[in-house]
């Protein structure tokens, strides 16, 4: 089946019902949050009331005592330079160096809490979310599509509210107190200073959409990068054995040269803020310097040498906010995507999902009724039509038949992985779709055909499915199904998806786990195809033990291995065209005698050869 690509975002959406919803993770820790705001708004107030001192330390400290000092010199008095006044600044510059130095500290403290913790509570839900979402949302997704989301896309929007924000807060701050301190002191400068803002910002309204754009398209190829990562290294081997590592790459290379492209533009498109910015500011000092020279030259001076410095210092500093949050908004045009990408996760819902008043399972005999069941994974491609089964208590059921017939579908859709599209399934005389899929889960015991094993010991994978299982019963377990060698290996380290094992092996431990949860209807799905022959005679002394008294159901590759069970079912295009023990089906020579001898004879052929 086809796995889902990225989707692609198109719609021109506003950042702030992003920003909101993102926000509230942040105002989980409202502690933190405040005290980040106090001493980032802090900072903003000690640096913005910079020029203020400075032109109180010319027009009060410096100039008068020039003056002081020009017209003692005129009048033949000699005099020394009081440095009182002047020390009065030293000191409160050393008293607001201290506060900033002690602010910095602080917010830098709390972003990175908040970045932290907010980023925990994001991957948390999406991890959760992993968990609820239903089989068939797997049989469409790609791992590295999603190990992009839990990674990249949840630090890239963190930053939002962490130190991303801190731009954000220190550059309204800075721009609201430095227009207010200039039109306060000379409207006119303050116009000279505020025309070039509008300009800005329309440039700014213009590039966002270009911005949007790529910054999707970048982290739409970052996850296709990713998935693509991740199948090649997996598939390696098939790679060189195919003699395929050319196409891999080339086709890796073309991604690659996509996310490059679209990277660079939103970068370019991005970077073009700050240029203009700069060009502004410094457009709006010259200006500042042309007509406030003039002024402070003029006799009487309109303004002081002090203010003349104070609006200088005001019309470079107000455009350093003005980049900040240029830059913050272009980092909110870019986490977009990634925003998107991550609460689109979030939201999507299960495709399979208890109905509302659903009850348990409470304990099930293991009767199981297909009625008219029918079942598609792709709408018109029917794979099960009109199905009708009846499977007793304790039976021991085989499926039989060609590769895509529909057996592995019977078995998903009795786990309830997915639900029938048509029909009813009854466990016990009860429609289960009545009952919660917990509950079901409960009482199924499922070995697959490719075994999973997670990091951690042997005895811990055993006892996963039943985390309270005693020593006694994992080693009751382990000699079941023939699985003695590891009696003494339950300390040993599996490794990353059972790495240190052999497949072999791997597929002993997922059986032994299976069987410890002592299940009521117990599911093989060609559970003995990666095993050796001797491993599987065995698994399958094991397997007549266990299923005495459960209902199972069984697929096997190797015919020979279900010779006992109860009732055989070959399954063909949905359908079941024979249904018999193993003796009755060989009685009536059809598919089922056809497939068996078949094998037989391969397997013969095997032995002489191999005898030669």
């Amino acid at each position: 089946m086809k796995k889902l690509k990225e989707k692609k975002y198109t719609s021109n959406v506003s950042i702030f019902p992003f920003l909101r919803r993102l926000f509230k993770y942040g105002l989980n820790y409202k502690k933190w949050f405040m005290g980040f705001i106090i001493f980032v708004s802090l900072v903003t107030v000690v640096e913005a009331i910079t020029p203020i001192v400075w032109l109180n330390l010319l027009d009060n400290a410096v100039m008068p005592e020039l003056e002081r000092l020009k017209t003692d010199s005129v009048n033949g008095i000699s005099s020394t330079f009081d440095s009182g006044p002047l020390l009065y600044y030293v000191g409160l510059f050393l008293i607001l160096g201290v506060i900033l130095s002690f602010s910095v500290f602080m917010f830098i403290n709390y972003a990175g809490k908040i970045q932290e913790y907010v980023m925990f509570d994001i991957r948390q839900e999406l991890f959760t979310k992993l968990q609820e979402l239903s089989f068939s949302f797997y049989d469409k997704s790609a791992v590295g599509w999603l190990m992009s989301r839990i990674s990249s896309d949840t630090l890239k929007v963190t930053e939002l509210i962490s130190f991303g924000f801190i731009e954000c807060i220190w550059g309204f701050g800075m721009i609201t107190f430095c227009l207010a301190a200039m039109f306060t002191y000379n409207w006119k400068l303050a116009l000279v200073v505020t025309v070039t803002i509008p300009f800005l910002m329309l440039i700014s309204i213009n590039l966002r959409k270009l911005i949007l754009k790529y910054s999707r398209e970048s982290r739409r190829y970052n996850s296709e990068i990713t998935a693509s990562f991740n199948e090649n290294i997996n598939g390696v081997e098939v790679n060189k054995s195919m003699v395929q590592e050319e196409r891999a790459g080339n086709e890796f290379e073309s991604l690659s040269e996509k996310m490059r492209f679209s990277s660079y533009k939103s970068a370019y498109f991005t970077a073009l803020y700050m240029p203009l910015v700069i060009f502004g500011g410094s457009v709006a000092a010259a200006v500042v310097i042309y007509y406030g020279g003039s002024m402070a030259i003029t006799f009487p001076p309109e303004i002081t040498v002090g203010l003349l410095a104070a609006f200088f210092g005001y019309a470079t500093l107000i455009y350093e906010p003005i980049l900040d949050i240029s830059k913050y908004y272009s980092q909110v045009q870019s986490s977009v995507a990634a925003g998107e990408r991550i609460f689109s996760l979030l939201d999507t819902q299960p495709m399979i999902k208890n109905k509302e008043h659903a009850d348990e399972f409470e304990k099930i005999n293991g009767d199981i009724e297909f009625e008219n069941v029918s079942f598609h994974y792709e709408k018109g491609k029917p794979v099960i039509n009109k199905l009708n089964l009846k499977i007793k208590a304790g039976q021991s059921v085989a499926l039989v038949g060609e590769t895509g017939g529909g057996k592995s579908t019977i078995i998903n859709l009795i786990c309830r992985f997915y639900e029938p599209t048509e029909g009813v399934i009854k466990i016990d005389g009860v429609d289960y779709m009545d009952k919660t899929i917990h509950s079901l889960g409960n009482k199924l015991g499922v070995v697959l055909q490719t075994p999973h094993l997670f990091s951690g010991t042997i005895r811990e994978n055993i006892r996963y499915g039943r985390e309270d299982a005693s020593e006694e019963e994992i080693i009751g377990a382990l000699s079941l199904i023939g699985g003695e060698e590891f009696i003494e290996r339950l300390d040993e380290e599996a490794g990353e998806s059972g790495e240190n094992l052999s497949l072999g092996e791997k597929q002993l431990v997922s059986f032994a786990r299976a069987v410890l949860t002592n299940p009521r209807i117990f599911i093989m799905d060609e559970a003995t195809s990666s095993v050796d022959t001797l491993t599987e005679a065995k698994i399958q002394n094991g397997i007549h033990e266990m299923i005495k008294g459960r209902t199972s159901i069984i697929i096997a590759h190797r015919l020979s291995t279900i010779k006992n069970c109860d009732r055989i079912l070959l399954v063909k295009k949905g359908k079941i065209t024979e249904d018999g023990s193993h003796r009755e089906l060989m009685q009536s020579k059809g598919q089922y005698y056809n497939l068996y001898t078949r094998q037989l004879r391969e397997q013969r052929e095997k032995e002489i050869l191999s005898e030669k």
